[in-house]
């Protein structure tokens, strides 16, 4: 990925990421980062949803070798791990740091800190997992660590669950979008995340982000190097749902987008509570929902 150049550089030198900073900073006074519209002062270290006040607070940071194949290569994804969500879904596998918020507090500085750790054991992106309520503080960290090196793709790994305004943020600034797509049903979302809106919300996002990154585009030996991929975890008794957005994909957003349809769901955080999701999903149903992929023409990873 010798000549390749992440989109920061050139934002970082034509100075739209100076003019982005001081936007994304201005949000937090009356935070509209994410759909939920708390409106709370988080300069102020107010919380709303997502309960996140001025400072982000890191869960963890490390090579990752779980992720999609390309972005791991052979030295990793550098995930950076921010704890809290604005989502919340009942059935996070890491509610311990979405919901209950464990991590530390980190300043801008610290965060570049970690962008150049990871690019320094070898990572092959900056994977940042959970970004959507902490924009800001991101763009200030990578204000920094472009003046100290970095030059290695930057992946926003979120929900889907983003505004328009805070995704303009990110034009010419992240190489890489990896939004989930999880529900197409509005009753589902209301009922799993407390989110009604999410599914119209989910679509308009994820075409936006093709709309700034196009499709996934991997160097000769694999790696990506910018454009859009989707996650769907599939659901147990919620086959409708995957067939719905990968249609909806192929036809509306790209067919030749790239698309990871996940079998790893288990009943974990607040699952229990509902019956629908207190059990796995099965060998049967995950076969199913990696044929209506197949059958649209998708590229599964």
């Amino acid at each position: 990925m010798k000549s390749f150049v992440p989109k920061y550089i050139t934002a970082k030198e034509k100075g739209w990421l100076k003019e982005k900073i001081h936007t994304a900073s201005d949000l937090l006074e009356a935070c509209t980062l994410c759909p939920r519209l708390c409106r709370v002062d988080r300069t102020k270290d107010e919380k709303g949803y997502c309960a996140t006040g001025n400072r982000a607070v890191v869960a963890s940071f490390a090579p990752h070798f779980g992720e999609e194949p390309p972005l791991v290569g052979d030295r990793g994804s550098g995930t950076i791990f921010f704890s809290h969500c604005s989502l919340q879904c009942v059935f996070c596998q890491n509610h311990e740091i979405s919901i209950q918020g464990e991590g530390q507090a980190a300043d801008t500085d610290q965060i570049a800190a970690i962008m150049l750790l990871l690019q320094e054991k070898g990572c092959h992106n900056i994977n940042l997992v959970t970004p959507t309520h902490v924009v800001p503080q991101i763009l200030q960290s990578l204000d920094t660590a472009i003046d100290n090196g970095l030059r290695i793709p930057l992946v926003y790994n979120c929900s889907g669950y983003e505004r328009i305004e805070t995704l303009n943020l990110l034009k010419d600034v992240i190489d890489i979008f990896m939004p989930d797509f999880k529900f197409w049903n509005i009753d589902s979302a209301d009922k799993y995340c407390n989110a009604p809106d999410y599914p119209k919300t989910a679509r308009k996002a994820i075409q936006k982000m093709h709309a700034m990154v196009g499709d996934l585009v991997v160097d000769s030996s694999g790696l990506a190097c910018s454009g859009l991929l989707i996650r769907h975890l599939v659901m147990p008794g919620h086959l409708e749902d995957t067939r719905q957005i990968v249609t909806f994909l192929k036809e509306k957003v790209s067919s030749n987008i790239h698309i990871n349809l996940m079998s790893q769901y288990r009943p974990m955080g607040n699952s229990a509570r509902f019956s629908d999701l207190s059990h796995p999903l099965t060998t049967k149903a995950f076969k199913t929902a990696l044929q209506i992929g197949k059958d649209a023409g998708l590229r599964l990873i």
